[in-house]
């Protein structure tokens, strides 16, 4: 590269701190959902080290407080937690408003929360365990997508984020409801995306096995490998999760809407 090419792209992309920028979330609100344990847990902590306050809602208050309190001790961002079933249609109005008087905004919405309960058999699931898991990883994602979406647009923009799950693409037989569900999820943002745009960014992240707490159920004790047939064969730490998130939630994915990014291990 030519001495005035290199000056040239300094001038418009300075090279220091240029990642820095792109990544960059001082002073937005992120909400996530689910995030006082696991990956939303690790994606709250991610996104106020990038400058966000953020807003831990999740259905135990003692633990959204606990996450909360550790958040802003550790970055000195505001760290608002909130109990909500999201699942629960009538509880998300409240979220949204607690949320929007304590901020007077959101910048970024990441439905994260989110279950997928054992069962011996497919004809053992009862119909209120089959609610339950489309309540949690799809009706509500949608209610709160829609109540702050909305709200979203007429502030001038922000990112909405659907965390789903490889199995909504590769179902196993003992978590059909679940997989339903999150297929709905990614044919929900892709609509989403189209009713909000042009201004709010609507993006699924596919989650493939991570070493979260549902992982205790997992067999990883026996010699054979479960994860063998994966590219990378093992499982995700649950700080992996947090570049694909981060990715998302700012400006570095401003052109990327209506999209699936997994961030799965190359799970086939």
């Amino acid at each position: 590269m030519s001495d005035q090419k290199q000056l040239h792209r300094d001038t418009i992309w300075p090279v220091a701190g240029y990642a820095d920028r792109l990544f960059d979330l001082t002073d937005r609100v992120v909400l996530v959902t689910g995030g006082s344990r696991g990956l939303g847990r690790e994606m709250a902590f991610a996104a106020a080290r990038c400058g966000a306050d953020v807003v831990i809602a999740s259905r135990k208050y003692d633990n959204c407080v606990a996450t909360a309190d550790e958040i802003a001790a550790s970055t000195g961002r505001a760290a608002f937690p909130y109990q909500v079933h999201v699942g629960r249609w009538d509880e998300l109005g409240g979220l949204v408003d607690a949320v929007y008087d304590r901020f007077g905004r959101v910048d970024v919405l990441v439905n994260n929360a989110g279950m997928s309960p054992l069962y011996e058999s497919l004809s053992s699931v009862t119909e209120k365990m089959f609610d339950s898991v489309v309540n949690l990883n799809l009706k509500g994602p949608f209610r709160l997508s829609a109540l702050i979406g909305e709200r979203m647009v007429a502030d001038g923009g922000g990112s909405i984020i659907n965390v789903s799950s490889s199995g909504s693409i590769r179902p196993a037989p003992d978590m059909l409801p679940y997989a339903a569900a999150k297929a709905g999820l990614n044919a929900m943002t892709e609509g989403l995306a189209k009713a909000f745009g042009p201004t709010v960014r609507v993006n699924t992240l596919m989650a493939g096995p991570y070493l979260t707490d549902i992982s205790t159920a997992w067999n990883l004790d026996g010699t054979d490998n479960p994860f063998r047939d994966m590219p990378l064969q093992r499982a995700g730490e649950p700080r992996e999760i947090v570049g694909a998130a981060l990715f998302l939630m700012s400006d570095a994915s401003s052109f990327t809407t209506g999209s699936i990014l997994r961030a799965d291990g190359g799970l086939s």
